[in-house]
């Protein structure tokens, strides 16, 4: 069954592979391409790292020792780079230590060689729909700050307070305004921020302020 008619994500996701054994590269790109996946292999991390990762959902099939950086090492390093791919390690030298160890660091799926086929493509589904969720929410992360910078700076003060429970009242006499320009404010802020409620209000602003 191929993936890619499961799911559209799927199809449009791609794949990439680094493992320092051609022959394993060759299979898993056999593998990968037949149920409909795009796959780019590489037989390191700084080959991987010499190409762009493209703008789609996608996950990193990863082998844990290869000569130079191993797996684990590169894995521990990818935020700080920038590359937030879901990771799924394969190894045909593992134990039970080292997948312990992978998983604590947010690996998706510590696969030991030889795996079953079924078992890495659905560590993949996995690793793809996590990268998707995480892309859209940065996405919409993205379009709250945009609407966040067309307020004023007495707009932003008011959302801040409104969001942190605090009446028109309150607002007002906190920043020495009357209360029909906080209920001014107030509305601007509902109309630029797209809020429907007082509740989705606070949701976006705990949103903006949630650290990352």
């Amino acid at each position: 069954m191929s993936l890619a008619g499961k799911s559209s994500d799927i199809a449009e996701a791609i794949v990439y592979v680094v493992d320092d054994d051609q022959s394993v590269r060759l299979a898993l790109e056999d593998l990968l391409t037949s149920v409909g996946l795009v796959v780019r292999s590489f037989g390191s991390i700084k080959e991987f790292l010499a190409s762009p990762v493209l703008d789609r959902p996608g996950c990193l099939v990863l082998d844990v020792r290869m000569p130079g950086q191993s797996g684990l090492e590169f894995q521990q390093q990818m935020s700080a780079m920038g590359i937030s791919l879901p990771v799924i390690f394969i190894t045909g030298h593992g134990d039970v230590a080292m997948a312990v160890r992978a998983m604590k660091t947010g690996a998706i799926e510590f696969l030991a060689k030889p795996f079953r086929d079924q078992e890495l493509l659905d560590a993949i589904q996995l690793g793809v729909e996590k990268d998707r969720v995480q892309r859209q929410d940065e996405g919409n992360l993205a379009l709250l700050r945009k609407r966040w910078q067309t307020l004023n700076s007495g707009e932003q003060a008011v959302m801040q307070r409104v969001a942190e429970g605090m009446l028109n009242k309150q607002i007002a006499g906190e920043m020495s305004v009357s209360e029909v320009t906080v209920k001014v404010r107030r509305g601007q802020v509902m109309r630029k921020m797209n809020a429907r409620s007082l509740t989705d209000l606070v949701r976006i602003w705990d949103r903006l302020n949630r650290p990352d």
